[in-house]
């Protein structure tokens, strides 16, 4: 996979992005070829044709009729950009010198660090190299256009094409919107090296908030975008990178150039006074206007002519001279003070601030009394206090007139204002005082202008009712009180009656002053005339305003909010303040849960008592399967099993399910609702009741629903719950009209693509709690994937976070209660087309074995299990097709759902099979399906290939994550410790061959924890001989040594006993 790299470059005072293309590939030069005069092309790097097809491909916006008109360039790459826009784009092709972080690999290689693998500790030595890229300039107002372009969110699958480089500029342009929506911006004149004077428009970054976010920015700028190199290659005397540029000249000169771009375009050579009015300014006033707007920036005139003007300009900006350039170590403050208890006055006291800290301030008594150049005050130097001091008291008259008498004094310290000026200065004037690089210093009760905690609203106390209801739900009501609290102080009516009296918007309430808004005044009389005994507040609105999603009730703000009892607990529990203790392994579980599987059983014990919906949203491996039957058990254990559990779940998992159950909990009643001899009518009804679990499928519950409806379901639980992220699917629409007491949704993904997918089967769980589908696209996944909002993204965090328990391989907590190898088998059934063939092929050997004799009757039989093995793969490899379009597989089916599985959680996977035609059927198919290149590598693969496949797969952070392996070209010999998931799709019925090719990533360098898929179809050849190797039988230690040879031994009744297919094991074809 490619990534978009760029950066902003200053070259002959002629500013323009740079755009390159990284891919992945060999990249080791042998220092030989490096010289003085010839740097080498940096061999990650894209050619321009490369990079081309790679814009077109990510469809990356390039805007149309690009005029590129610089003069170093080297060459011009002209191309089309897609179908559907046959205008061309002209861009300028050249190449640069980067300074890249470099790996030194023995005494004579070097290889540039591939941008994904920054950060990765390697042993090899590093140090920045020059290196020559090609690619593509922009200048200022395509290179806007291209920018805000691209994705600001993490969301858009887009970003995973970004380089850090140039999403940092993406992230600065954006910056310029915003400035320039608030006009942070001045028409100056700029004097060019050889002496001419250009217009432009130049960014003034005056208040606290640009210039903190200025260092912020500079400080997170990422290496690459300071270390282009000069080309010196002509007067080169030894090889040396240039010291990086500052940040913040960079980021200035990008600003600058992009507003200027972007003003110019607005204006679009629009005159910017009447001409009658132009014609009366100097010809040198009326240039610069023109060039201001005009497309070419230079300014002919005399040169008496420019001086005046360049000297007119500098007298007028002055008073920003020192926002210009950034030097302002101090500023002025304003400090509002409430009254003393006799006045009601409030006092705007006048201050120098430092611009670093806050708190460092100088009184007005102290700067008049030293009228010096530089004032040396708690141990630090002012440079001219007064003249300092006076301009920002200046700037802010003409932005608060109301201050302006105060400065008719010969030393101005404080002004008075009324009650209503001070409201209105912290509402309106006190942001724009900020906004132009003053200080403002207000009382902390008042700072807090958004939230709510100061505001008058209720104190709401609540609790669960005392009296039994049976179980609750998120519509139970709860016992509450309320009163009205103000600054976290609560009032009585009287209270409330003698603030309103006051008439004013700041009230001082036991020694601290809060602002009371007239809305809310109004809001609360209202509340105390109407309805305020018919208020309810039921169990979800409780968790709305734990969580912070909901802050008004009759419109009046929930400033304080207290559960107790029980219902601290469930707020507690939920919120993620207090643990769940750990539930114990029930005492019929057959095996051991780990502790954080104690702890997930329990989860779902805690929310079963309440009838909350739970997502228990484990990795993959984690055993949310043990999790769950660890749950039945204790349920059962408490006397609390009192109606059957309907599980649904994927076809290709059925058999799994009832193994895992009968497994680890044999006293729980399990049965498969499947096949067509499933029971119907009320012989079901009468059947499931005799059962604890009943397993289905989710093609079957669309199929069953009235059947299934006449059951008193305690639980209903969906087994990879992603299979109901389409909520318009039928499955997904059956599924909700299940009633029951409490439902589980198991999956480790429950955000594949859309958060809509999230929505899905939170709804299922607990019908409503998210709002509708339009509300919810609406308020969050519009917001979250097309904005970036992080503040909608938090909010449904803190939402959902109730309801889903999520625990990843990589927490500490979980890491060490891991293995470092985990095997497990995977049992899939069998296809109807399957079970025939399977059938088919085993009558007609065993009667051609029975008659045959020695070397012919072992050679049958090896033949005969290789085309049983093909067909429990699928139909396709037996029929030697060229595809696996035409008929199905509950093996492939489940392999492609761990796939993306692991694919989700950013993982790598092996797929071993000893069949390299299977692995030529699979690599296509799995392609088309999962929507990524699938490497394969198999005894025909050359030397070359091989090693750049394996290189790929091993260093490239961004190159395929699924390689298909023939096992025996890749069982041995390979070092691929980047995946961590191994899958034996066929069986080689050799433990040792299989371990064999399992040590290919579990092994020195691996550091993660390694889990091996054993695939196996049930009721066929591979199970029964899975059972004698896992349970140690004496042919099992032959076969372990032996393999197919020794089944070729068997006599025809052993064979037949062996290869006999169990009915039960097949798959209805209709359920599919």
């Amino acid at each position: 996979m490619a990534i978009l790299h760029g950066s902003w470059l200053l070259k002959n005072q002629n500013n323009y992005l740079f755009i390159w293309g990284e891919t992945w590939r060999n990249s080791q030069i042998n220092l030989e070829f490096i010289t003085l005069s010839k740097l080498p092309l940096n061999p990650l790097a894209m050619i321009p044709e490369e990079l081309k097809a790679f814009l077109e491909a990510s469809n990356f916006k390039l805007p149309n009729n690009i005029n590129q008109n610089y003069s170093d360039a080297n060459s011009r790459t002209k191309f089309k950009k897609g179908k559907n826009t046959p205008e061309e784009i002209d861009l300028l092709n050249t190449t640069q010198i980067i300074a890249i972080l470099t790996n030194f690999i023995g005494k004579d290689t070097i290889s540039p660090v591939h941008s994904a693998s920054l950060g990765v500790d390697k042993k090899t030595p590093q140090y920045l190299q020059p290196w020559k890229v090609e690619g593509f300039y922009l200048q200022p107002t395509t290179a806007i256009k291209f920018l805000t372009s691209l994705p600001l969110s993490s969301t858009d699958g887009k970003n995973s094409l970004l380089g850090g480089d140039i999403y940092f500029w993406v992230q600065i342009a954006r910056w310029s919107l915003d400035l320039i929506s608030r006009c942070k911006f001045l028409p100056t004149v700029k004097k060019k090296a050889d002496g001419s004077l250009v217009a432009e428009w130049q960014v003034l970054l005056d208040s606290a908030l640009d210039t903190t976010r200025l260092e912020r920015f500079a400080a997170k700028m990422p290496l690459i975008c300071r270390t282009y190199q000069e080309d010196r290659s002509e007067n080169l005397q030894h090889l040396a990178v240039d010291l990086p540029l500052l940040p913040e000249e960079l980021i200035l000169e990008f600003l600058t150039s992009i507003i200027d771009a972007q003003i110019r375009d607005m204006l679009a050579s629009q005159s910017p006074i009447e001409n009658r009015l132009m014609m009366s300014l100097p010809p040198a006033v009326q240039q610069w206007l023109q060039a201001l707007t005009g497309a070419s920036n230079k300014i002919n005139d005399d040169a008496m002519g420019l001086e005046r003007l360049d000297a007119a300009l500098k007298a007028w900006i002055l008073p920003l001279q020192y926002q210009l350039t950034g030097k302002a170590s101090f500023r002025t403050c304003f400090q509002l003070h409430p009254p003393n208890s006799e006045k009601t006055d409030w006092i705007l006291a006048y201050f120098l601030q430092a611009a670093d800290n806050s708190e460092f301030l100088v009184d007005a008594v102290t700067i008049w009394k030293y009228p010096v150049e530089k004032l040396v005050y708690q141990n630090r130097t002012i440079e001219q206090p007064q003249e300092t001091f006076l301009r920002g008291l200046g700037l802010a008259s003409r932005l608060y007139p109301v201050i302006a008498p105060s400065l008719e004094t010969e030393s101005p310290q404080f002004c008075q204002l009324t009650p209503m000026q001070a409201y209105e200065f912290i509402k309106s004037v006190a942001w724009r005082l900020e906004d132009n690089g003053l200080g403002v210093i207000i009382p902390p009760s008042l700072a807090n202008r958004e939230g709510w905690s100061n505001r008058l609203g209720l104190k709401i106390s609540a609790e669960t009712p005392k009296k039994k209801q049976g179980r609750l739900s998120l519509q139970s009501l709860l016992n509450f009180k309320w009163q009205l609290a103000i600054s976290g102080q609560t009032i009585s009516k009287a209270e409330f009656d003698k603030l309103v009296a006051l008439n004013s918007p700041l009230v001082e309430i036991n020694e601290e002053w809060v602002e009371l808004h007239p809305q809310d005044i109004k809001t609360a009389q209202n509340f105390f005339a109407s309805r305020k005994e018919e208020i309810s507040l039921s169990l979800e609105d409780a968790l709305r305003i734990s969580t912070g999603d909901t802050q008004v009730i009759e419109k009046l703000p929930v400033v304080t909010f207290e559960a107790s009892g029980v219902l601290q607990e469930l707020v507690g529990v939920l919120t993620n303040n207090q643990d769940i203790q750990p539930l114990p392994t029930p005492s019929n579980f057959h095996g051991q849960l780990r502790p954080y599987q104690e702890r997930g059983a329990a989860w779902l014990a805690f929310l079963e008592r309440w009838g909350l919906g739970a997502c228990l949203a484990d990795d993959m491996g984690l055993g949310k399967t043990i999790q769950f039957i660890a749950f039945l058990l204790h349920l059962q254990e408490q006397d609390a099993l009192e109606n059957p559990t309907l599980l649904v779940c994927p076809t290709s998992v059925l058999g799994n399910w009832e193994r895992e159950v009968n497994k680890f909990a044999p006293t729980l009643k399990v049965l498969q609702h499947h096949g067509d001899k499933r029971p119907k009518g009320k012989i079901f009804t009468e059947t499931v009741n005799k059962y604890d679990l009943v397993i289905t499928s989710y093609s079957l519950v669309q199929r069953d629903i009235k059947l299934l409806q006449t059951v008193n379901w305690q639980i209903v639980v969906l087994d990879e719950a992603q299979n109901v992220k389409n909520a318009d699917a039928k499955q997904s629409q059956a599924v909700r009209q299940l009633e029951t007491k409490f439902r589980i949704a198991l999956t480790g993904t429950p955000v594949e693509n859309r958060l809509q997918e999230l929505w899905s089967i939170l709804d299922f769980l607990n019908p409503g709690y998210l709002g509708n589908k339009q509300f919810f696209q609406r308020r969050f996944a519009m917001p979250i994937e097309k904005y970036g909002d992080t503040a909608s993204l938090m909010q449904l965090r803190s939402l959902v976070q109730p309801f889903i328990l999520r625990r990843l391989k990589t927490d500490k907590q979980i890491i060490q209660d891991l293995p470092e190898k985990q095997e497990m088998t995977v049992f899939c059934g069998l296809t109807a087309e399957q079970a025939q063939l399977y059938q088919q092929l085993v009558d007609e050997s065993l009667v051609e074995i029975e008659s045959a004799e020695g070397l012919q009757r072992r050679g049958m039989i090896l033949a005969l299990l290789i085309k049983l093995k093909q067909i429990c793969n699928h139909p396709a490899q037996y029929l030697k097709e060229s595809s696996l379009a035409k008929h199905n597989s509950a093996k492939l089916q489940r392999l492609e759902e761990m796939l993306e599985e692991v694919l989700a959680e950013e993982n790598r996977a092996l797929i071993f099979t000893q069949f390299a035609e299977w692995g030529k059927l699979l690599k296509p198919y799995l392609e088309k399906q999962l929507g990524r290149e699938i490497l394969f590598l198999y005894g025909s693969t050359s030397k070359n290939q091989r090693e750049e496949i394996i290189d790929r797969f091993q260093n490239d952070p961004q190159g395929p994550r699924i390689m298909i392996l023939s096992l025996k070209a890749g069982g041995v010999g390979l070092n691929l410790t980047r995946a961590n998931h191994v899958f034996h799709f066929d069986r080689w019925w050799n433990p040792a061959v299989e371990n064999q090719a399992t040590d290919r990533v579990f092994r020195i360098g691996q550091t993660k924890n390694v889990q091996v898929h054993k695939f196996v179809c049930t009721g066929t050849v591979e199970e029964k001989i899975n059972d004698m190797i896992e349970s140690k039988k004496q042919l099992a230690q032959q076969v372990v040594g032996a393999g197919e040879e020794l089944l070729s031994e068997l006599d025809t009744d052993q064979l037949r006993n062996l290869l006999l297919l169990d009915r039960n094991a097949i798959i209805d074809e209709d359920e599919e």
